[in-house]
């Protein structure tokens, strides 16, 4: 029996040390499942700025029986709509004109029925790329000028619609970012305080993305910049 005593002894001092490790492992975990407390909140941030670029695509066409004429034609109220545009103030290099599309209405007859009015039809686009919002604004509502003269124009429902876009978010955004953080905090402390607790630090912090869209669609040269930022804080009693 003597040489089963260490044995014992052995086993005993390791399911003892076993008990006790398991002791101070639980006891820890239940130290840092307290420390764990966190509370999970987002901040808003919002900005309503305006455009700083336009995209205004002039869309205009014309039909003909004769081709030379038809090309002719276009050519010349291409020029009117160019002079047109540089009165109202923008720049040469604001102004791209695009090739006419002609179609042959004749060619497109199945059996050779030639009962059509002009048969050749054509569409040509300008387009204005600039900076100058209010001028983009201001000489859309003119444009009526031209077409009193014979100038038929096609309107945003064939797709050529004025496009606004804001290029500055780079200028707005720390700001932006910074606010969304302080109405995260603001909620987190107002939670804190409601279950009695204190709000300790950030644990993780997400800045989420920027989106710019239309205020509205009467107005799509004022946008809306939005973020959301979600942060985690750490709560102590």
């Amino acid at each position: 029996m003597q040489q089963f005593k260490p044995a014992l002894i052995l086993g005993t001092l390791i399911a003892l040390g076993m008990v006790i490790a398991g002791w101070i492992l639980g006891n820890s975990a239940l130290k840092i499942k307290q420390y764990e407390r966190i509370v999970s909140v987002k901040g808003l941030s919002e900005r309503e700025v305006k455009a700083d670029i336009s995209v205004w695509p002039i869309r205009f066409s014309a039909a003909s029986q004769d081709l030379s004429e038809l090309y002719a034609n276009m050519e010349n109220q291409t020029q009117q709509i160019q002079n047109f545009l540089k009165v109202e103030g923008f720049k040469a290099e604001e102004i791209t004109t695009g090739a006419p599309v002609t179609t042959d209405k004749y060619a497109q007859q199945y059996g050779g029925d030639t009962n059509v009015t002009f048969r050749y039809t054509a569409y040509q686009t300008l387009t204005v790329y600039t900076h100058n919002i209010d001028a983009v604004r201001v000489a859309q509502t003119r444009l009526a000028e031209l077409g009193k003269k014979g100038i038929a124009f096609n309107g945003e429902d064939s797709g050529q619609r004025t496009e606004y876009l804001f290029t500055g978010l780079n200028e707005i955004k720390p700001a932006m970012i910074e606010e969304a953080t302080q109405n995260a905090r603001s909620v987190a402390e107002k939670f804190a305080a409601d279950s009695q607790s204190r709000l300790g630090k950030i644990k993780t912090a997400n800045q989420g993305l920027f989106s710019i869209e239309d205020r509205d669609s009467n107005t799509p040269y004022l946008k809306k910049v939005r973020v959301v930022s979600t942060v985690d804080y750490y709560l102590a009693d």
